[in-house]
């Protein structure tokens, strides 16, 4: 079974459980604001992705925007993004669709149906 990471108020994450809902994929709900992910999970995340860290930020978050990490980010290192990314699950772009052998970040369709079908 999958696990779908989201805050249940964004509207992307809305789509994608609707997605979800409508290709009949089976997944455990996470609600990304109540329970953060943990240093090891978003370690193990990453490493699966394939996909640069930065990507895991939500760069059009408040919290983002507030602590300046557009321009604090390219000189951080990899451990300490992550630690920064442990701290508040809103920092963490959304949604996150963790498989077995794969994890997507963001929602785009037709990644998720190419990773799913």
């Amino acid at each position: 079974m999958h696990k779908y990471i989201c805050y249940p108020k964004c509207t992307t994450c809305i789509k994608a459980k609707k997605w979800l809902d409508d290709n009949g994929t089976q997944y455990e709900i996470r609600n990304i604001k109540e329970h953060s992910p943990s240093l090891s999970e978003l370690r193990e995340w990453y490493k699966k992705s394939g996909l640069p860290l930065r990507k895991f930020f939500n760069t059009s978050g408040l919290l983002y925007k507030s602590l300046g990490l557009k321009n604090k980010l390219p000189t951080m290192t990899e451990e300490e993004m992550l630690s920064l990314l442990s701290t508040d699950g809103m920092l963490v772009k959304r949604p996150l669709l963790i498989g077995a052998d794969f994890v997507l970040v963001g929602f785009k369709e037709s990644d998720w149906a190419e990773k799913l079908k």
